[in-house]
């Protein structure tokens, strides 16, 4: 039986032997370039800066809670112990993303149109406002319609620039979220069991995925999803930037 008391037991034992091995991976495969590193950096920080104060929330409210020792100290109300693993989470699915995606990108982006921004960024409202009405209901909706809610504006913004792209590359797409999301709601799972942190039965649905409550692992599908339509679509900006330059110049 696996001994997990601690939050950094949880990193130890299943996040940073998973990132040894996908930054291997990738370093055979030529995937830790400037570009990718670049990617790795930003969304990282986005990551962590538009998490933190929804997370922060959540725990003042009584949403989850932590074992007795399983958490030492706190930053803004968020034990340390979570930053770290927002940050190692955003590197474990990046990693497993670029490696998937190396020599997989688009040749020539096109631009999408008018009408196809306005519908991205119309399907991302609705999964905000279907959030925010799941949170004027009963209490045991709060955490699910927190996450919609939370998510509606990233989604927003990333249908509304280019979901098109994100169509045509849904294989990458797919793969990328669904593998780590998997294996996450994994560690999830043997955390609570183990009593690192539990989730309130006050503020959940009771409905639940192998044995972990749904809303935990929704919420590693949607921050997933973040992660790698972003990393598709900064590559893709990266390419319709490097064909587009060229022309401009050769215009002139």
């Amino acid at each position: 039986m696996i001994d997990v008391t601690t939050y950094f037991d949880v990193h130890l034992l299943f996040l940073f032997p998973l990132i040894a091995g996908l930054g291997f991976l990738a370093w055979r495969r030529s995937v830790l370039d400037r570009r990718f590193l670049g990617a790795v950096a930003i969304l990282t920080v986005l990551a962590v800066g538009y998490t933190t104060p929804w997370d922060a929330r959540l725990i003042a409210v009584g949403v989850w809670w932590y074992g007795d020792g399983s958490v030492s100290r706190r930053f803004l109300g968020v034990p340390l112990g979570e930053y770290a693993f927002f940050l190692l989470q955003s590197v474990v699915t990046l990693l497993w993303v670029g490696c998937i995606t190396r020599g997989d990108r688009l040749r020539v982006p096109a631009r999408p149109s008018r009408s196809d921004r306005i519908v991205g960024l119309l399907a991302g409202v609705s999964v905000g406002v279907g959030g925010w009405l799941l949170l004027a209901g009963p209490r045991t909706w709060l955490y699910l319609g927190a996450i919609l809610l939370w998510a509606g504006p990233v989604l927003a913004i990333q249908w509304a620039y280019d979901w098109p792209s994100l169509r045509r590359r849904r294989w990458p797409l797919t793969v990328g979220v669904l593998v780590p999301t998997g294996y996450l709601c994994l560690v999830d799972r043997v955390a609570i069991d183990a009593g690192v942190w539990t989730v309130s039965r006050t503020y959940t649905t009771g409905l639940t995925v192998g044995g972990l409550p749904v809303e935990e692992a929704v919420f590693f599908l949607v921050t997933n999803v973040f992660l790698v339509q972003g990393y598709l679509l900064y590559d893709d900006l990266l390419d319709r930037r490097g064909i587009e330059r060229p022309t401009a110049e050769n215009e002139g």
